[in-house]
């Protein structure tokens, strides 16, 4: 990419596309294109097509998506799978009308099979039965997928998909009812920190373990894919390490101050059991995470407190 190709970052206002459109302003890019829903609706094909028209992106990050955690998923699945479905259809057959040089889709790590072989490799996509709290999700990003490589197949539009691990970071959604794990666990101990509560419920048995990256090594990540990926098969974006949530929530803990119990209520789902990506093909591709867990964690809890007024709770 040139530092003046036209960039356009759907979901600029999300956590993985406010991420994106960081890193590319701090690298220079000058040409960035952005809307918000109530300018542009992803979902709404002849708006999306007259965007594009009139636009002309070179390149598309598709970070836009409809996400939420658990609760969110099991409580809204019509939601999920209908709106995930027309926003990357919409997005991914307009940039190929519109002769888009490349397009880098966001995926997610729920498209692999539950009891998927951990370190979880590109090729155990469909392998086996998905998560059932997030299948909804999956099935739209599967979908997703699929239809960058064929549009690749039949068209010759360089289309690539990246598939991140859980993440977190400025920006998130820290709201209670559909926020994901990490956003929600820390909303919760700053809320009991502050109300001075005695003790803080943590949904499950504590067991699973959860691959966490920042949000900003996906977006460096994910820029560095636009600039030296092109094949279609999907790669997969994350640190290479995992916790348990007993271990996440001990370091949330730690970093918000809070001081009571805590309670696995183990009558709540635990979600997929282990969720660990294998990134030896972005590594040998030469990117490397550069962010550690706790201080992750702890840059994300002190962006939530700089912006208490105006974040998403």
């Amino acid at each position: 990419m040139n530092k003046n190709d036209r960039i356009y970052i759907a979901g600029h206002n999300g956590l993985v596309g406010s991420a994106i459109f960081r890193i590319l302003d701090k690298k220079g890019f000058n040409n960035l294109i952005c809307r918000s829903h109530s300018e542009l609706d992803l979902t709404d094909q002849p708006a999306v097509r007259e965007f594009f028209r009139r636009e002309r992106p070179d390149y598309i990050f598709l970070a836009a998506a409809k996400v939420g955690g658990i609760h969110a998923n099991n409580s809204y699945p019509a939601d999920f799978i209908r709106d995930n479905l027309l926003i990357q259809t919409n997005v991914i057959d307009a940039a190929y009308r519109y002769s888009a040089r490349k397009l880098a889709f966001i995926s997610s790590s729920c498209i692999y099979p539950r009891m998927a072989l951990q370190p979880m490799k590109e090729e155990y996509l469909s392998t086996g039965k998905l998560e059932p709290t997030t299948e909804w999700y999956a099935i739209a990003k599967i979908a997703g997928i699929k239809m960058c490589q064929a549009y690749r197949r039949q068209y010759g539009f360089n289309a690539i998909s990246v598939v991140p691990s859980n993440l977190y970071g400025p920006g998130d959604n820290f709201n209670l009812e559909n926020s994901n794990v990490l956003p929600m666990l820390l909303r919760k101990f700053h809320d009991a920190k502050i109300n001075g509560e005695s003790c803080v419920t943590v949904w499950g048995t504590g067991s699973p373990r959860r691959e966490l990256m920042h949000v900003d090594d996906l977006a460096d990540a994910a820029i560095f894919l636009m600039e030296s990926y092109n094949e279609e098969e999907i790669i997969n974006v994350g640190t290479g390490k995992d916790n348990t949530i007993i271990e996440i929530v001990e370091i949330i803990k730690e970093i918000t101050g809070f001081k009571g119990e805590i309670f696995f209520d183990s009558t709540k789902p635990d979600g997929i059991p282990r969720k660990l990506l294998d990134i030896s093909r972005i590594n040998n591709l030469g990117w490397m995470p550069k962010i550690s867990l706790f201080e992750g964690i702890n840059s994300t809890y002190q962006w939530f407190l700089r912006n208490l007024n105006c974040i998403r709770i």
